[in-house]
């Protein structure tokens, strides 16, 4: 088998997404999705320049291809080349499932539990109905749920927000983790203890603004507190580390085992977030897993994007002992019908075991043709005095 064309589409389905199609000599082709949101073209150009040397080689030595695609170029790594080496890696996956009539994760070492569990966004803290959904989504059977937080603007901004013609893009940190202490712990007293809580802060919060919040919080009121700053400096995270207890979910940027190696070696995570479309595909994430599992850190994955990089995230699930809850996004994950007409199906809170060969996702190419990338960027943050800060 060899492989014969390597096609990138970058495309709407629910968002923006890119999906990369790898074709070979005996008809089987794999699909693969880049993570690293909004710079799906970047991808698609990396994509391109791996497809110069990939072509004719064999699909199925898979270790082989991602070392040849990392080691290429003297400047190794970096997030847009591992989101490309990353849809790489898991189509050919999903064409050695296809060529041996095996699911994926039966090629990761078989399924260490029937069902995949996920965790759902319920909404943001402040909204009036927070309450209410969340009771409704635990009546449906979810075992987690996240918030994300409250997006307050002070009173002594609100002037300037006014007359701030891109005011929904304002950020102001102190406002904000005011306002979301105490609208968390409303909603931590009115919800049944024994569901995990948790809250997405987006990197947006600097050392100081995270141990500030994580204070406010009623002791063992938060089951983890996710990416509250930065990855970039693991000594960050050690800092706030030891200025709170609060558990930390991190890793959804992570390129690669060395990014993740100082959070697992340090204790700095309770959760690994790793996203298997960003950190390297199959071959690189059942690396880092292994090595939580090392220490004791349970997968709860980043799953942004669409069908394929759901479909790959589930596999991985299934085929990692230390896994605590998935993240699904429905009206997202499952976007674009008609481009993928073939997707896991799942079964509310759940993903049952997949059962057919590869990642078991089938792509239309002309449907995906109707839909276009729509070319937005990511929304750009700023505080009340201007400076751009993080989304």
């Amino acid at each position: 088998m060899r492989i014969t064309d390597i096609k990138t589409f970058p495309l709407f389905a629910a968002r923006d997404i890119i999906v990369v199609k790898v074709e070979t000599d005996e008809g089987i082709y794999g699909l693969g999705e880049a993570g690293c949101s909004s710079r799906e073209h970047a991808e698609a150009a990396a994509v391109h320049h791996f497809k110069k040397f990939l072509l004719g080689m064999d699909p199925l030595r898979i270790e082989h291809i991602w070392q040849k695609c990392y080691r290429s170029n003297y400047h190794e790594g970096g997030r847009i080349l591992t989101g490309a080496i990353s849809a790489i890696d898991v189509a050919l996956w999903d064409i050695m499932g296809k060529k041996l009539g095996v699911p994926v994760w039966q090629l990761l070492g078989g399924a260490c539990r029937d069902r995949v569990w996920g965790f759902i966004t319920t909404g943001s803290l402040g909204d009036p109905a927070l309450i209410e959904r969340s009771k409704n989504a635990i009546a449906e059977g979810w075992p987690c749920l996240r918030f994300g937080p409250s997006q307050a603007i002070p009173g002594w901004a609100k002037k300037w927000h006014a007359q701030d013609p891109d005011r929904v893009n304002m950020f102001e940190p102190r406002a904000s983790i005011a306002a979301s202490a105490e609208h968390f712990k409303e909603i931590w007293h009115a919800l049944p203890k024994e569901i995990p809580l948790g809250l997405d802060y987006h990197h947006r919060l600097s050392v100081a603004e995270a141990a500030t919040f994580c204070q406010l919080l009623p002791p063992g009121s938060m089951a983890y507190l996710e990416e509250p700053i930065r990855d970039e400096t693991p000594e960050a995270y050690a800092q706030l580390r030891r200025m709170t207890d609060v558990p930390f979910a991190i890793g959804e940027e992570w390129p690669g085992k060395w990014q993740a190696r100082p959070y697992i070696e340090q204790g700095l995570a309770e959760f690994c977030r790793l996203d298997v479309c960003n950190i390297g595909g199959f071959t690189e994430a059942k690396k880092v897993a292994g090595w939580c599992e090392a220490h004791y850190i349970d997968l709860m994955p980043h799953n942004p994007l669409g069908a394929v990089c759901t479909a790959a995230t589930v596999h991985l699930c299934f085929a990692v002992n230390n896994f605590a809850w998935l993240e699904i996004n429905p009206g997202i994950n499952e976007g674009g019908s008609d481009i993928f007409p073939v997707q896991l199906e799942r079964t509310g809170p759940f993903f049952p075991l997949p059962t057919r060969p590869g990642l078991g996702v089938e792509f239309d190419e002309i449907a995906a043709g109707k839909h276009p990338h729509s070319g937005k960027d990511m929304p750009h943050f700023h505080k009340p005095d201007g400076s751009h800060t993080n989304w």
